[in-house]
């Protein structure tokens, strides 16, 4: 580490308790966000309306006048809730994440910061562009391969609550799996590995990602490749965007 940069931060610590108010402060906020999210959803377009947009993929490959069961006595009330409180944190994710940052913000130096708010946008696009995947893509055709294999004296009528968790779960495995490029990204600019170990490792990603699907996803074939391939591409995507955006370090300050 270099002077200039110990210099920067030099005379900025805080006390633990300005730490402590600053966490209480940070965190009311991403209350006070959550809160204003799901108030906004709640009036538009409100719990019965997700609940009909999450439903539709499988709807879709149901009779006309088939709808999802409610089996639980209670369930017809926290499902609802639980999709609009989902749905809320998914709208407030950026303000979440941002307020998280700029909690840590204080302690980096500034080229830190310059680096953090971009993997933070890229980061939540990433998210929400796994979330968009599964809705628009994997559902429709996952649950027209499984539908393939219903036999006609079977009438498929899900319960509410395992549909939703089902989805809740691919939504979360999705936008994981599609953070690969920031996390590459992250490995090549902190020097844990180099691009050149990135590109040799490549077949072997492809299977772990394989693996991986076959782990997270329902047992089908559709959702497996769904997850295994998207990820292959991000995984060239992040190699790309290394070379492009991170400035690979001298060879003198390697070795120090």
């Amino acid at each position: 580490m270099t002077a200039d940069k110990e210099d920067e931060l030099a005379g900025t610590e805080q006390p633990f308790v300005a730490h402590l108010i600053e966490l209480r402060d940070r965190i009311l906020k991403m209350v006070y966000g959550l809160a204003a999210c799901t108030a906004l959803l709640a009036v538009w377009p409100g719990a019965s309306g997700l609940i009909d947009f999450l439903a539709h993929p499988i709807k879709a490959h149901m009779p006309a006048d088939a709808k999802l069961i409610a089996i639980g006595v209670f369930s017809p009330f926290f499902i609802p809730l639980k999709v609009l409180l989902m749905a809320a944190v998914l709208l407030a994710l950026p303000w979440l994440i941002y307020q998280a940052w700029a909690f840590i913000a204080p302690g980096l130096y500034s080229h830190e910061k310059r680096f953090a708010l971009p993997l933070i946008f890229f980061g939540s696009l990433l998210a929400y562009s796994g979330i968009a995947f599964v809705q628009f893509f994997v559902l429709d055709r996952m649950f027209a391969f499984i539908q393939a294999f219903t036999p006609t004296s079977v009438a498929a009528t899900p319960d509410i609550a395992s549909y939703v968790e089902a989805i809740l779960g691919l939504y979360i495995a999705f936008s994981l799996a599609f953070q690969v490029p920031i996390v590459v990204v992250l490995l090549v600019k902190v020097g844990l590995v180099t691009v050149e170990q990135l590109v040799n490792f490549r077949s072997y990603f492809i299977v772990v990602a394989f693996i991986v699907a076959a782990i997270i996803t329902p047992p089908d074939v559709v959702s497996q490749l769904a997850l295994a391939v998207p990820m292959c591409l991000l995984y060239e995507l992040g190699i790309l965007a290394t070379k492009l955006f991170v400035k690979p370090k001298p060879k003198a300050a390697e070795e120090a």
